[in-house]
């Protein structure tokens, strides 16, 4: 097994990236006449992309211009890159790789194993691209690196291939393919072990490559001379580059059948095989675009909002979690839905094991009563609708409210939960709010005191309320108790559509969207570490960022049947 703290570096960022992104041509320099030819053809996209395979799991790269380096460092929670690139090792960023390194860092998966040996495992390859700005600072650094490992034991080789000089230390002997490609015949068993620690190449005088062996040097080379099988040359990439705006720090491109092999997910006929991910950041926000692409035809899109629905008005300023959008008649058919499909088996193959509990007091709410959420409710949800938890203090579960616009058949669809209600043994009571006439569906219960003699002295009748609904103007509203519907009233005066914090998140999606997922973190972080236990790992993990994370707002957008578009919205508190 290769250990190595950059390269495990390397897996962490890629794997965190997961959780939860002009014409004419430059050619660069080059020390050597036979190296690689590089062509810049874009300023905002990576040009150390040449060097990854179309078929790598993934591809991350940092797009440090001088005005977003000097950002970073203004934003003590994005800097987590520049200060464990190298750590457990004698290399200081800011010293020894700052003076030299230019404007882009590429990380990669280049293969999810390198040998294919099932006997040892999947053992990844891992391709790391610095640029640089000054040539001889960054060859110096590299004889530096290597001259540190030669005096802690290690055995250094050095060979030239094609044009580019490949430094490594190695633990055991190395195969040499001649065209460097890992995935040639097969090699005897002594030879496909894997060899190397660290490996390096300077490629011109624009690329310092580092990798875990190389196999996946050679690789990247070759990626260059033979343009084709690079990620440039995709289509698939430049189809989802152009979804992208131009403004971006990072960007990452995600291969999602490799991924699911290299992570031994099932995807079994996936829709969407391919995505794209770019992060931007301003003072207080982290912006991140993503669009997914597919391999075949999609469902239909949701249907474009041009400003936010006017059921918010009804969901609480309290909300610590709310979901907005218009028809989910249809919702079962959308591509939003065949992603979601797609996403759930590959992580819980079993269709009882769900994936999704953001709407889990819902969900709890239809197993108790025998709802079937799709035919049931949304199948009469024709217009907008606005769903939100609401944390309590009392109790585990958070209370709920949905708001409906109404539709020819929501009488029906009422009618229907009333015959459901009866046949749970709930009772239907209508009953006065101030004005405001409220339905409810209540549970009877007797309580008894025992005497002494063990004989029931005194009864006492309990009602426990299920769930309310009443109508307000076009709309029809549900919540989980009395004391929660009695906020959605309250809330046009005090409602979510009017709080600060909401407008500048949704200031940064496109007006013409398909609605919201909106979570203030601070209210909805119990709930969620609640119905989603994997976030407390996330949040060890990245502990500075979701200590300022405020809140966080999802949209999807676009009509393209072959593109799903989203932007994330991470809001940051100052500090």
């Amino acid at each position: 097994m290769i250990k190595c703290p950059l390269f495990k570096f390397i897996a962490t960022s890629i794997m965190i990236m997961l959780l939860i992104f002009s014409g004419g041509c430059n050619y660069l320099g080059s020390a050597n006449p036979s190296s690689p030819k590089i062509e810049k053809n874009n300023p905002e996209q990576p040009i150390s992309a040449v060097f990854v395979s179309k078929q790598a799991p993934v591809m991350l790269s940092i797009l440090l211009n001088k005005e977003r380096l000097q950002s970073v460092k203004r934003n003590r929670e994005f800097s987590i890159i520049e200060e464990n690139l190298f750590t457990n090792t004698d290399i200081s960023f800011k010293k020894d790789v700052e003076p030299w390194l230019g404007d882009e860092i590429t990380l990669a998966v280049m293969t999810a194993d390198l040998d294919r040996e099932v006997e040892n495992g999947k053992q990844p390859g891992y391709l790391m691209v610095l640029s640089t700005k000054e040539p001889e600072k960054s060859r110096e650094f590299v004889e530096i690196l290597f001259s540190k490992r030669v005096l802690a034991g290690t055995t250094l080789k050095v060979k030239r291939y094609q044009g580019v000089k490949l430094i490594y230390d190695e633990l055991q002997t190395d195969s040499f393919y001649p065209t460097g490609d890992p995935n040639q015949s097969k090699q005897t068993n002594s030879q496909s072990e894997i060899k190397s620690n660290l490996a390096t190449a300077l490629v011109g005088d624009r690329f310092v490559l580092f990798s875990n062996t190389p196999k996946i040097l050679r690789q990247a080379i070759n990626n260059v001379q033979a343009p084709n099988v690079n990620l440039v040359s995709s289509k698939k990439y430049h189809q989802a580059l152009n979804k992208l705006s131009d403004e971006k720090a990072a960007m990452a491109f995600l291969n999602l059948s490799q991924i699911a092999n290299w992570q031994d997910l099932e995807l079994k006929n996936f829709v969407y095989d391919s995505q794209i991910i770019s992060l931007n950041f301003n003072s207080q926000q982290l912006i991140a675009e993503t669009s997914l692409l597919a391999n075949k035809e999609t469902s239909a899109t949701l249907p474009q909002l041009s400003q936010p629905v006017a059921a918010l008005k009804y969901i609480p300023k309290a909300a610590g979690l709310a979901i907005t959008g218009t028809d989910l008649s249809n919702l079962n058919h959308t591509n939003i839905a065949q992603f979601w499909q797609q996403t759930r088996l590959a992580f819980s193959p079993s269709p009882e094991n769900r994936i999704s509990r953001l709407v889990q007091p819902l969900e709890n709410l239809s197993n108790n009563w025998g709802l079937n959420l799709s035919k049931d409710i949304f199948s009469w949800v024709t217009g907008e609708f606005a769903y939100c938890l609401l944390p309590s203090e009392e109790k585990i579960e958070p209370d709920w409210i949905f708001v409906a616009e109404k539709s020819p058949s929501t009488s029906e669809g009422i009618a229907r939960l009333d015959e459901i209600a009866r046949a749970n043994n709930l009772s239907i009571n209508p009953f006065l709010l101030g004005e405001q006439k409220i339905y409810a569906w209540t549970q009877l219960t007797a309580n008894t005191e025992l005497s002494t003699g063990a004989k029931p002295q005194n009864f006492a009748i309990e009602t426990k309320v299920r769930g309310v609904h009443t109508t307000v103007d076009n709309y029809e509203i549900f919540a989980s108790s009395v004391e929660t519907i009695d906020q959605a009233l309250a809330g046009k005066e005090n409602s979510l559509i009017d709080d600060k914090s909401f407008k500048d998140s949704i200031a940064q999606i496109p007006e013409s969207n398909q609605g919201y997922l909106y979570i203030d973190w601070s209210k909805s972080r119990e709930i969620l570490e609640h119905q989603l236990p994997i976030l407390r790992l996330a949040e060890i993990v990245g502990k500075p960022f979701f200590q300022k994370l405020h809140s966080l707002t999802i949209s999807n957008y676009g009509d393209n049947s072959d593109t799903l578009q989203s932007k994330v919205i991470l809001q940051m508190d100052a500090s």
